[in-house]
């Protein structure tokens, strides 16, 4: 019996998950958290031998948590179950660690089917999303420039970046500048756009 822990903050979809997964006869649900920071508390408290992430929920998402989760729990496999089926998320899930990667609209057998796969020691990725993932290639944006335009998505001047991370103020304009020409954007705000629809940040 596979213990799983799972992490969505849409209470319904949550919900219906844990009740299709405990019909099948290998795994049992032992932890349900509808925020980021829940995560690694509850796989500590109840270890689980598969933790299924969403992406993006409140106090930090599934990708956030990966790295932390494979860290402290090594033996519990990171899969990730969500709605956006961005390359870029794919990359960073894959770089911290998750051993699969699937998409909410696939019938809950299958989702049963890739936890098993994953278990059994292969990395499971949905097909079509592993395609588009080898097309678009990795992320143009450094680690810095990431970073940089993490913090400008509020609407943060280029002064209050620089306290925030400790740069000087042409440092944090030359990096949003970059930002700019690698989304092939016109301002900051269309860059953060861009950057998030293709999983960068």
């Amino acid at each position: 019996m596979t213990r799983v822990l799972i992490a969505e903050d849409q209470a319904m979809m949550r919900d219906a998950l844990a009740v299709l997964l405990d019909l099948e006869d290998d795994f049992e649900v032992v932890a349900q958290v509808a925020s980021g920071d829940e995560i690694l508390p509850a796989a500590l408290r109840t270890k689980p031998g598969v933790a299924l992430l969403d992406i993006e929920m409140p106090g930090g998402g599934g990708l956030d948590a990966t790295a932390g989760l494979r860290a402290a729990l090594p033996s519990c496999a990171v899969v990730i179950v969500t709605t956006f089926g961005r390359p870029g998320y794919l990359r960073r899930a894959l770089d911290a660690g998750a051993r699969g990667f699937v998409v909410k609209d696939r019938p809950v057998g299958e989702l049963a089917q890739a936890i098993r796969r994953v278990l059994a020691g292969e990395v499971v990725v949905d097909p079509a999303l592993a395609a588009a993932a080898l097309s678009a290639g990795p992320s143009p944006l450094t680690p810095r420039e990431r970073e940089v335009l993490v913090a400008a998505a509020d609407g943060s001047t280029a002064a209050d970046i620089s306290r925030r991370l400790h740069l000087s103020e042409s440092t944090v304009r030359n990096h949003l500048s970059s930002c700019i020409a690698k989304t092939g954007t016109r301002n900051r705000m269309e860059a953060v756009r861009a950057a998030r629809h293709s999983g960068w940040l």
